[in-house]
């Protein structure tokens, strides 16, 4: 069992269920800490401010479905530790040498795994706003990443200056989820857009691999500012780069949505550490061991953020999508256990036998969850999902025996 096998056989069920349709791949990075000096004399590499903590780094790739949101699987997971000293100064080493070759890998993974979409967009954050991510797309995949440096354009201004001078196409009004010490709120949106040619970036000594990239690329910027913003609250401004086509406030509006849809992944991080799994209280000092198990519990975190998103059945996702074709039965018998002889319609599963949002009622009640108060959470459904297995693994040897 390795990172790698994990990866690649979630991928390919990930795969298989995204033939025909429009897809976001959704990437980024997050740090798992596990602990101070005794960690890091384990071998664990240095995260966080410092160099003090040691853990490793998780980096999933992430399919959702462009249109309904529908959380659909895992494309990629990659997981490393930082166990060797790098000696040679950051500009001077290759791309392939530096961490940031994660975003190159994950679009290049994206490409590959999800090549029987219909259309393929990798989203990403500030971090991954890399002149290569641009200029080494695979063919098959389209970028739209939220701009961080101020890049020199090829008729001599800077983007940023650019962006500002833009007419406005439009506004909108959206619902801004809400975040730790952040109430949701609505924000007023206002939308500009135009093409954009930005130049290959000199960093003072380019390295052999950025010279032979070409000197110019053409992208299409979206630049988005809240209007009215509440008294204390900093404004939103997000200036996303695209290789898309922008042709129209239409266009410009359903960047803004792949864009939001990025919240998604914040959502699984969340549950593979502090609101589901909990992986950064794992009591294992093996970092080989530690990061099989994270890939592991990133492939079950995705499952469980999947549930969370389906609780109310918004868009029909169907079981197939996160269970295997023989769970359904089993799920069904768990179900009319808990239903009981007589249920009342408080006690019954109020969503057809086919969706997932079924599979999370009988989930959440193998988790503790009573059916009368709030949602079941991440905590709830991981812990519904861990005995949901059991007895899975149960029947199917009581099936063997008998």
């Amino acid at each position: 069992m390795t990172v790698q096998a994990l990866s690649q056989a979630a991928g390919r069920k990930t795969g298989e269920r995204v033939h025909g349709r429009d897809i976001l791949a959704i990437q980024d990075t997050s740090e798992i800490v596990l602990g101070g000096p005794k960690m890091r004399q384990a071998g664990f590499g240095p995260v966080g401010r410092g160099g003090f903590l040691g853990g490793v780094l998780v980096h999933p790739v992430l399919a959702v479905d462009a249109a309904s949101g529908e959380l659909i699987g895992l494309a990629d997971i990659a997981v490393w530790n930082r166990d060797k000293p790098i000696t040679a100064h950051h500009a001077k080493r290759p791309l392939a040498q530096k961490e940031s070759q994660k975003w190159l890998n994950g679009a290049r993974r994206a490409g590959e795994v999800l090549s029987k979409a219909s259309r393929i967009t990798v989203v990403s954050d500030r971090e991954s706003d890399l002149y290569e991510d641009f200029a080494c797309r695979p063919q098959n995949v389209h970028v739209l990443i939220r701009a961080s440096a101020n890049r020199n354009l090829a008729n001599g201004g800077k983007l940023f200056d650019h962006a500002a001078t833009l007419a406005e196409a439009g506004g909108v009004t959206v619902t801004i989820a809400a975040s730790p010490g952040r109430p949701a709120r609505e924000a007023k949106l206002a939308l500009r857009f135009g093409p954009v040619s930005i130049k290959r970036p000199e960093r003072g000594m380019p390295t052999a691999d950025l010279k032979q990239l070409p000197e110019t690329v053409e992208l299409h910027l979206v630049d988005i500012r809240e209007i009215d913003a509440p008294k204390g609250i900093e404004p939103i401004h997000w200036l996303l780069l695209t290789s898309h086509m922008i042709e129209g406030f239409g266009h410009a509006r359903l960047m803004l949505d792949f864009y939001r849809k990025r919240w998604i992944i914040e959502e699984f991080f969340r549950t593979l550490k502090s609101a589901g799994f909990r992986i950064e209280d794992a009591k294992m000092s093996d970092p080989a061991a530690f990061m099989n198990f994270a890939a592991l519990a990133a492939i079950a975190a995705v499952t469980v953020t999947q549930m969370v998103r389906a609780r109310d059945n918004p868009s029909g996702q169907l079981l197939a999508e996160a269970f295997d074709p023989d769970d359904k039965l089993l799920l069904m018998v768990i179900c009319k256990n808990y239903q009981g002889k007589t249920p009342t319609e408080r006690q019954k599963n109020p969503h057809p036998p086919d969706t997932l949002a079924f599979a999370t009622w009988v989930i959440a009640r193998l988790g503790a969850w009573t059916g009368y108060y709030s949602k079941p959470g991440p905590a709830t459904l991981a812990r519904g999902l861990r005995r949901y297995h059991a007895i899975k693994y149960g029947a199917q040897m009581a099936g063997g025996i008998v």
